[in-house]
């Protein structure tokens, strides 16, 4: 296994193996970066790369909470997601999982679990990571293989774009 590991939060420490990262700097305060990852009809606007759209996003962004958020692809095909909030500190970070469906009701088949980490960049913006650990190496690989990098990059581009007008 290889790690890198981030002193600061040791529940962050990466394994090559498992985990998926994405990092982009976002010319726009932590705050709306949140409200846009906390409000359905923010969230809405950007979760799924063009031309997928989000038609139904039901969060309760809380520790414990859950969410149901459906995609829907350009063919009419939805894909829903069903999770649970595992940690959700304002402004700072937001940890997800699908391996719960809801109500700590485990989840048939888990796949990952989501990190999200804002952090101020001392110019105004906001370092925005994403990680994405997975249960297996298998997992891992296959999401990367379904355009991780492209589809969640695309993603945080249309997050940017939508916190600049916000």
């Amino acid at each position: 296994m290889t790690t890198v590991t981030d002193a600061a939060n040791p529940q962050t420490t990466l394994d090559a193996e498992r985990d998926l990262v994405l990092t982009r700097e976002i010319d726009a305060p932590r705050g709306k970066i949140f409200r846009a990852w906390t409000e359905p009809e923010l969230l809405k606007q950007w979760f799924a790369p063009l031309p997928y759209t989000t038609p139904v996003v039901e969060i309760d962004p809380r520790s414990g909470g859950n969410s149901f958020i459906v995609m829907r692809g350009p063919d009419g095909t939805d894909m829903p997601m069903h999770g649970v909030y595992l940690e959700v500190v304002p402004n700072e970070r937001i940890v997800f999982t699908d391996a719960f469906d809801s109500a700590w009701r485990p989840s048939a088949k888990p796949f990952f679990t989501g990190i999200i980490t804002l952090k101020d960049n001392g110019k105004g913006g906001t370092t925005y990571t994403a990680v994405a650990r997975h249960w297996t190496a298998e997992d891992r690989k296959a999401h990367e293989e379904m355009g991780f990098h492209e589809g969640w990059g695309q993603c945080a581009d249309q997050l940017a774009a939508l916190v600049a007008r916000i």
